[in-house]
């Protein structure tokens, strides 16, 4: 392989994580977002496969179907939440996400909560664990005849 041969093929990495980057940075849209980080994961993947090429070592080849591998686990899951976040707000606008709270619980101010008291009765016999080691003492059960 050539210089040239490799140089070409930089460059049309290089045009793939550029393009992805623009398209991750400007666009509002959740699933446009998630194309253009494959974008960017398939242009790193031109890179690596050229450099393996060029310098005749086949790891970079290695490197680019496990960087293929987790590209596709990151569609699925990507498209598994953008759908639920459709699913609930009926909208895949990215500002969205900030909005994913509960609706009835309160906003918290600084402050802290007052603490909360709970009184126990100290005649009733609650279960606890045993230490580390011991056997735990057991209520002997009903006897069965052999």
């Amino acid at each position: 392989m050539t210089a040239t041969v490799l140089e070409s093929q930089l460059v049309v990495g290089a045009t793939l994580f550029i393009l992805g980057v623009v398209g991750f940075l400007t666009r509002r849209n959740l699933i446009l977002i998630m194309l253009s980080a494959e974008l960017m994961l398939h242009g790193v993947s031109i890179n690596l496969t050229a450099f393996s090429r060029y310098h005749g070592n086949p790891q970079g080849q290695v490197f680019t179907i496990f960087v293929l591998t987790i590209a596709a686990c990151e569609a699925g899951l990507a498209l598994s939440l953008i759908l639920s976040l459709y699913q609930r707000r009926k909208s895949l606008d990215i500002f969205l996400w900030g909005k994913l709270g509960e609706d009835d619980l309160p906003v918290f101010t600084g402050t802290p909560a007052p603490p909360i008291t709970v009184s126990v009765d100290p005649n009733v016999d609650l279960p606890h664990l045993t230490p580390a080691g011991r056997m735990p003492k057991t209520q002997p059960g009903p006897q069965t005849k052999t």
